[in-house]
């Protein structure tokens, strides 16, 4: 037993100490169990019933995630601390440690905790899912008779049975770890288009200056001179609120800023042995991309920003929302070849039910590609003088 405690090779076991499997296993394993955060979403679809939302609605988001971190970090290390890794029982690790230090009762407190924490994520999972089909197909994204409400509870009954069919289905298929996996992939992936669009929508013009730019066009009269696109306007706007051109720079340099972390993030986790061993090929690479995408967030940050007042605000934009994607997408890259593989089945599924159904008849979609009503403004008068 002795030399245990030492830095060596342990085989499938790693080499031993704080990190025996480097920082890469630390990121892979972060990659899969991002799924352990998963959830908090759930709060924001009760903002109807919830008295003061604009309040209460982001401090539960902040709360909940503060409190899972906190449960999961101490789970985390009193396992570290009670047993040695390599000996703990990947399927049950609690009961192995308290079974270790002679804590044989205190399995059974830790099943019956599985089987509530079981109880609790399955509430989790299918509480918002049959209300998010419901939503997609009420506006056609989906099947219309999704959309079908139980006329007793008013509950969206098909969607959930038939989300309920699906994810049975999947767990017959699939193993645990790869299901939890593919949450993880699609979760970041999520976020990562959350981040996007905070970054975008930020630097967009209010509804009520395009509504004014509409008029305009209706009633024909003399349009200013049009924005052109020139360095100044990239480094320099002269307009300190938002308009049509600087929203579409912000929109053309976010898409180009998605690929480029993309691109650095794939060389990161996949080249990272060639690159971190001084090959000037990859170090010019990667050098190439930083200031690429440095040059691209300069462009975003010097757009002038929407000033509509919000209750709940991303701060330190747009740092913020690019820090987010490049973390999200790089826990991504740590994914294994077949997760990937699963998710791009799972992709194609979603793009063919979109494109072949959704796009056609989705409402949002027919209300925008309906013509403006023009309005005419008229001034009658009224004589009241012979009466």
């Amino acid at each position: 037993m002795d030399g245990l405690n030492d830095t060596h090779s342990l085989g499938s076991l790693g080499s031993g100490g704080f990190m025996p499997f480097g920082v890469k296993g630390i990121l892979r394993g972060a990659a899969t169990c991002f799924y352990a955060f998963v959830g908090f979403d759930c709060i924001a679809t009760t903002g109807e019933e919830a008295q003061n939302p604009q309040r209460s609605i982001p401090l539960g988001i902040v709360i909940s995630l503060f409190v899972c971190f906190l449960a999961y970090f101490g789970v985390s290390s009193a396992l570290t601390l009670m047993m040695p890794y390599y000996q703990l029982h990947p399927e049950s690790p609690l009961p192995e440690a308290f079974l270790h230090v002679g804590w044989a009762p205190a399995r059974y407190v830790v099943a019956i905790g599985s089987l509530c924490a079981l109880s609790t994520s399955l509430l989790g999972s299918m509480f918002p899912m049959p209300r998010v089909i419901y939503a997609m197909a009420e506006d056609g994204l989906l099947f219309r008779f999704l959309a079908r409400i139980h006329s007793g509870t008013r509950t969206p009954i098909v969607a959930t049975v038939v989300s309920g069919i699906i994810a049975a289905f999947m767990a017959f298929l699939f193993e645990l770890a790869d299901l939890v996996d593919l949450m993880s992939i699609g979760t970041l992936l999520a976020y990562s288009l959350v981040s996007i669009c905070v970054l975008i929508l930020r630097y967009q013009p209010g509804q009520e200056m395009k509504m004014e730019e509409d008029e305009l066009e209706l009633q024909e009269e003399t349009m200013p001179e049009t924005e052109n696109l020139t360095l100044q306007a990239l480094f320099c706007p002269s307009n300190s609120s938002p308009t049509l051109l600087s929203g579409q720079v912000v929109n053309v340099c976010s898409s180009m800023l998605a690929l480029l972390l993309s691109v650095l993030c794939l060389v990161l986790a996949q080249w990272s042995v060639p690159l971190f061993s001084g090959d000037p090929v990859w170090i010019a690479a990667v050098v190439l991309l930083l200031m690429l995408i440095t040059g691209i967030t300069g462009v975003i940050w010097r757009q002038p920003q929407s000033s509509t007042p919000l209750h709940f605000k991303v701060p330190a934009l747009p740092l913020l929302p690019l820090l987010s994607i490049f973390v999200n997408v790089y826990l991504m890259m740590q994914m294994t070849a077949g997760t990937w593989a699963r998710f791009g089945v799972w992709m194609v599924i979603g793009f063919a039910i979109y494109f072949g159904y959704g796009i056609q008849h989705s409402l949002e979609e027919v209300k925008n590609d309906e013509p403006p009503l023009k309005t005419r403004t008229r001034t009658v008068e009224f004589d009241l003088s012979s009466t």
